[in-house]
């Protein structure tokens, strides 16, 4: 460790040791803010994880419907089919703070049909894969707001991290060493004024007798 460039006086020691009891306050809030976090961001892993699962699965079954109707439908035909959605989506994003990292939160509002077709030209696996990918599509947005919410997390601990070792490894370190350092020199100070006390009342004394 290093010490701090400071002048070794009882005014600077106070100063110090007042630095010092912030430090490490300061150092204890933040390994609680970073466990705090941490076992939010692996609360939001393992449902990010349940959840990737479900919508993976769940959009294959959706496109193996959607390939096996465009193979038994005209291209015509299904362009025409799909041209106009009757179905609507409202997101509505906000923004929380949770340990001063922003989270976003999605509210998906839905109106409107899936089919936005006759059904006379078109096959069964056409829609199976409509109603598949309609009831995908809100937990696909949740997932978005799931895996953000886990970026944001992640970056947060990592700052978080390098400002509790930032303490922990140096900045503490240094004020301890610095604090025993001019408490050394004050205490050898103290030492040298007693023995040059006692020497001139040595002195004194010598040459009152």
């Amino acid at each position: 460790m290093a010490i701090l460039k400071v002048n070794p006086t009882r005014v600077s020691l106070l100063r110090l040791k007042k630095e010092h009891k912030v430090a490490k306050k300061g150092h204890k809030l933040l390994k609680d803010k970073r466990d705090g976090l941490v076992k939010k961001f692996m609360t939001v892993i393992y449902q990010t994880r349940d959840l990737r699962h479900s919508v993976e699965e769940r959009l294959g079954s959706a496109f193996d419907s959607y390939t096996r109707a465009t193979s038994m439908t005209a291209a015509a035909t299904l362009n025409t089919a799909l041209m106009v959605p009757n179905a609507k989506i409202d997101l509505d994003v906000t923004v929380k703070s949770v340990m001063s990292v922003k989270i976003p939160e999605f509210k998906v509002e839905k109106s409107g049909s899936a089919f936005s077709y006759g059904m006379l030209e078109t096959t069964g696996d056409l829609d199976n894969a409509m109603v598949k990918f309609d009831t995908v599509f809100v937990d696909i947005l949740r997932l978005a707001e799931l895996e953000k919410t886990a970026e944001n997390l992640a970056e947060e601990i990592e700052k978080t991290r390098r400002r509790v070792s930032a303490l922990e490894n140096v900045r503490i370190p240094n004020l301890e060493d610095t604090i025993k350092f001019i408490t050394m020199q004050l205490d050898e100070r103290n030492r040298d004024a007693v023995v040059s006390t006692m020497r001139v009342k040595a002195m004194i004394l010598a040459k009152e007798t």
